[in-house]
C-alpha cells in the first residue's frame, strides 16, 4: 500500500516538479535542456501510468489512495485521497501518453521562442492539473484539477501575449469556463447537501442504498454537473471559446483538443454515471445537445479557411458525438470515442502545426497547396488520421464512431440522423483540408515556396506514432469482441449500449456509415480536386456560406445580449446610481467637516467663554430640575 502511495505521488507530482524546475531555472538551463526535463517529467508520469495499468488488468481491483483527511464540518467528510481504477487509468494513458509526445515535438517546435522555458513549465501544469482531475478520489479533488486547466488554457492559448487578440481569446476561454465551472459548483452543492459526501465510492453505495431518494433534486443536480462538462467540453451554449483557441501555438491546440480540457467533461459525466443513469430527462437533454452541437459545428467546418479553425470545429463536433453517447447512457462507447478521438486529432493537430511549421506560420489553406512531396510524412499521417476520423474502414474512428450512430439508431432515430449528417460532413470538410493543402499547385508566395521541406525528427516522429494508433486504435473494442467493453464493465451498473453483435441491422447500418463517409470524400474530391476550386476571399464571400463563416454570428448575437447589456448596466451604475451615492457620501462629509469647523471656532483657549458656557450649562441643568419636579 506504501508503494502505491509512493508511486501515486510520483504519477501526479512529476509534471509538477517539472513546472518548479522550468519557472524557477529554465531560462539559465537553456532552451533544450528545459524542453528535455519538460518531457522527462510526463514521461516518468506515463511510465509510472503503464504500471498501474498493468496491475489493475491483472487484479481487477482499484487502488484507493487516501493522503489525509482534508474537510470536515458537520456531517460532511472530505478526503484527499486519489483512486486508480479502470476508468482513471485510461484516461491517464493518453493525457501522459499523448502529452509525452506533444512534450517531445514542442522541443523542435517552439526552439525559436525565447519563451521556451515558460512554455514548457506551462504545460507540465497543465499535465498535472489533468492528472489530478482524473486521479481524485471525490469531486473536490477533480474541481482542483478542473480548475487548474481552465488556468492553464488561458496561460497557453494567450503564450503570445502581445497579440491583443490573443489575449482577448484567452480572456473569452477563460471567461465562459467560469459559467459553467459555476454549474458544476451548484451540482457538488446539492450531492453534498443530499449525500453528506463527495467521494465517488461512498456517493454511488449511498445512492444505490437509498429508499426515499429525491429524484427531481438529484435530476437537478445532473443537470448543473452537465452545464459544467457544456463549458469544459465546448458544447452548445458554451462552445464558442474553442475555436478562438487556436490563438495558442499548435501544440497547446493538440494538447486542448486531444488530451487534457475538452475531454474532462465526458470523463466527469462518465465517473458520475450512477447519477446521470437516475436522470432520464437529463440524459435526453445531453443527447439533444451532443447531437445539435455536432451538426452546427460541422457545418461552420465545412467553409473555414484557417486550417487549424477546420480541426477546432472538428473537435467541438466529435465531442458532440460523444454526448450523444452519453445521453443514451452508452458510456463504453463514448469512452472508445475519446481515446480514438485523441489519437487521430492530436496527429492532425501536429501535423497541421508542422504545416504551419514549414510555411513560417501561415494558416490559411488558400495559400498552401502542393505540400505532398515537399512534407510526405506531413501528408500520409495526416492522410490516415483523416480517413480515421470520416469512418472509412478499418481506421480506429471506423469502430468508435459506428458504435455511436448504432446506439443513436437504437434509441432515437432522428438524434441517429442528425449524427449521421454530421459524420458525412466530417469526411467532407477534412478531405477538403487534405486536398487544399497537400495537393495541386502551391499557392504561397515564391520565398515560402523555395524554403518548403518536411519537419526534423522531433515533430514527424511524434506524427507516425500518432498515425499508427489512429491506424489501429480501433481494435480495443471490436463487435461481439470488445477487450475495452469488458475493461470498464466493473464501473457501470449497467451497459445500456450493449455490446452490437453483427447482425442485418447492425451491417445495413455500417454500409450506411461507410457509403456516407465516401460520399463526402468525393464531394470533397470533384469540388476541390477535379474542379480545382478555392475557397473565396473574406470579401467575397456572400450567401449562406457567409453565414457559415462567421459562425452563424454567434459571437455577435452572444456580445449583443451579454456584452453589450452588462456595458449599458455597468455604465447606468457608473453615471447614475454611483455618481448619486457619491455624492451623497461626500455631501455627508461635507456636514461633518462643517460641524467640525464651526464647533472648531468655540475651542479659542478664552477661559471667560468656557465659564460663561459652563454657567449656561448649570443653569439649564437646574431649570430642567424644578421644572420636572
Amino acid at each position: 500500500m506504501e508503494m502505491n502511495t509512493n508511486l501515486a505521488l510520483v504519477l501526479v507530482l512529476a509534471p509538477f516538479l517539472g513546472f518548479l524546475i522550468n519557472v524557477f531555472f529554465g531560462k539559465s538551463l537553456g532552451k533544450t535542456v528545459s524542453g528535455i526535463i519538460g518531457t522527462a517529467a510526463v514521461v516518468v508520469s506515463f511510465a509510472v501510468t503503464l504500471f498501474f495499468f498493468s496491475e489493475i488488468t491483472q487484479t481487477k481491483q482499484a487502488i484507493q489512495v487516501t493522503l489525509f483527511d482534508w474537510i470536515q464540518i458537520s456531517n460532511l467528510h472530505i478526503n484527499l485521497g486519489f483512486l486508480l481504477d479502470q476508468l482513471s487509468l485510461l484516461w491517464l494513458l493518453f493525457v501522459t501518453g499523448i502529452g509525452s509526445l506533444i512534450h517531445l515535438y514542442s522541443i523542435s517546435y517552439m526552439h525559436d521562442d525565447e519563451n521556451m522555458h515558460k512554455f514548457f513549465s506551462y504545460l507540465n501544469l497543465f499535465v498535472f492539473f489533468m492528472i489530478t482531475l482524473v486521479m481524485g478520489s471525490n469531486l473536490l479533488v477533480l474541481f482542483i484539477g478542473w480548475e487548474g486547466v481552465g488556468l492553464c488554457s488561458y496561460l497557453l492559448i494567450g503564450f503570445w501575449y502581445k497579440n491583443q487578440d490573443y489575449n482577448d481569446a484567452a480572456k473569452k476561454a477563460f471567461i465562459m469556463n467560469r459559467i459553467g465551472d459555476l454549474g458544476l459548483l451548484i451540482g457538488m452543492f446539492i450531492l453534498g447537501s443530499m449525500f453528506s459526501t463527495l467521494d465517488y465510492a461512498t456517493l454511488k453505495t449511498a445512492i444505490a442504498g437509498a429508499t426515499n431518494l429525491n429524484i427531481p433534486l438529484l435530476s437537478l443536480a445532473a443537470l448543473c454537473l452537465f452545464i459544467g462538462a457544456c463549458g469544459k467540453s465546448a458544447q452548445i451554449p458554451l462552445y464558442t471559446w474553442l475555436p478562438d483557441a487556436m490563438a495558442g501555438p499548435t501544440p497547446v491546440s493538440a494538447l486542448i483538443h486531444a488530451a487534457t480540457m475538452v475531454t474532462a467533461g465526458i470523463f466527469m459525466v462518465t465517473r458520475l454515471n450512477f447519477v446521470f443513469d437516475l436522470a432520464p430527462d437529463v440524459q435526453t437533454v445531453i443527447a439533444v445537445i451532443g447531437a445539435v452541437t455536432s451538426l452546427v459545428a460541422a457545418t461552420i467546418g465545412l467553409v473555414q479557411t484557417d486550417i487549424k479553425k477546420v480541426l477546432a470545429y472538428s473537435t467541438v463536433s466529435q465531442l458532440g458525438l460523444m454526448f450523444l453517447a452519453l445521453g443514451f447512457g452508452a458510456y463504453e462507447v463514448a469512452v472508445f470515442h475519446v481515446i480514438t478521438h485523441a489519437f487521430f486529432k492530436a496527429c492532425l493537430f501536429l501535423g497541421s502545426g508542422s504545416v504551419i511549421h514549414g510555411l513560417h506560420g501561415e494558416q490559411d489553406m488558400r495559400k498552401m497547396g502542393g505540400l505532398r512531396k515537399a512534407m510526405p510524412v506531413t501528408f500520409w499521417t495526416m492522410l490516415i488520421s483523416s480517413l480515421a476520423i470520416s469512418g472509412v474502414p478499418f481506421f480506429s474512428g471506423f469502430f468508435s464512431k459506428d458504435e455511436i450512430l448504432m446506439t443513436a439508431f437504437h434509441h432515437s432515430i432522428p438524434l441517429y440522423v442528425v449524427g449521421s449528417i454530421a459524420s458525412i460532413l466530417t469526411a467532407f470538410y477534412m478531405f477538403r483540408l487534405m486536398f487544399l493543402t497537400f495537393f495541386k499547385e502551391f499557392r504561397g508566395t515564391e520565398e515560402q515556396k523555395y524554403h518548403l521541406h518536411e519537419s526534423d525528427g522531433l515533430i514527424t516522429f511524434p506524427l507516425m506514432i500518432l498515425a499508427l494508433l489512429a491506424t489501429f486504435g480501433g481494435l480495443i473494442s471490436l463487435p461481439g469482441n470488445s477487450w475495452l467493453n469488458d475493461y470498464l464493465a466493473p464501473l457501470f451498473t449497467k451497459v445500456a449500449g450493449e455490446e452490437h453483435h453483427l447482425g442485418t441491422t447492425e451491417y445495413t447500418l455500417m454500409g450506411i456509415a461507410v457509403a456516407g463517409g465516401l460520399l463526402g470524400i468525393l464531394i470533397a474530391y470533384i469540388k476541390y480536386f477535379k474542379q480545382d476550386n478555392v475557397p473565396e476571399s473574406d470579401e467575397n464571400i456572400t450567401g449562406l456560406t457567409k453565414v457559415l463563416y462567421n459562425k452563424y454570428y454567434v459571437d455577435e448575437i452572444y456580445d449583443v445580449i451579454f456584452v453589450r447589456s452588462v456595458n449599458v448596466l455597468s455604465r447606468f451604475f457608473r453615471d447614475y446610481i454611483e455618481t448619486g451615492l457619491s455624492a451623497f457620501v461626500f455631501g455627508l462629509g461635507k456636514v461633518t467637516n462643517e460641524i467640525g469647523f464651526q464647533g472648531k471656532k468655540l475651542q479659542n483657549g478664552s477661559i471667560g467663554l468656557y465659564l460663561f458656557a459652563f454657567v449656561l450649562g448649570l443653569c439649564a441643568i437646574i431649570s430642567y430640575i424644578f421644572l420636572a419636579q
